[in-house]
């Protein structure tokens, strides 16, 4: 088996054993990547949202390449979103699923740039963990808050 072949089995593995911190931090590193440009200010905002929220207070952060590895293969495969939210789904439980979009809004913003890109990633963010429009609306209104410059 080549080393390619194994990385891939590996990674697999990893995919079918994610944990719902692995799911959130899946969501953040898609937006952030969804324009092909990680920017500086989405990878400070990740790292102070694990590094400061309850919901990662017991996450080993030794799994966050892995989990930036999963997002990069599905990227790269066509129909790679909708595997994407799969995988997404199924490490995350439904209780979850505003807080995802939640964190998905403070990464887009993060940066000072909302690209079209990451729009419509938000946009199918909202349809495939199925968050309500207005509550959507509310939590894209309080990321927009917390990221304005004086």
């Amino acid at each position: 088996m080549s080393a390619a072949n194994a990385r891939r089995c590996t990674l697999s593995d990893f995919e079918e054993n994610m944990t719902p911190q692995d799911g959130l931090i899946a969501v953040m590193m898609a937006v952030s990547a969804s324009d092909e440009r990680i920017r500086t200010p989405e990878l400070v905002t990740i790292e102070r949202i694990v590094n400061h929220l309850p919901a990662f207070a017991n996450y080993d952060q030794n799994r966050m390449p892995d989990v930036s590895s999963v997002v990069f293969d599905h990227f790269a495969e066509e129909d790679g979103l909708d595997s994407l939210f799969e995988t997404v789904r199924r490490a995350l439980p439904e209780r979850l699923y505003e807080t995802a979009y939640a964190l998905a809004c403070d990464v887009a913003v993060s940066d000072g740039r909302l690209g079209e890109i990451e729009l419509r990633l938000l946009e199918e963010i909202r349809y495939e963990l199925k968050i309500d429009r207005l509550h959507a609306a509310a939590i894209e209104r309080s990321a927009r808050a917390r990221h304005m410059i004086p």
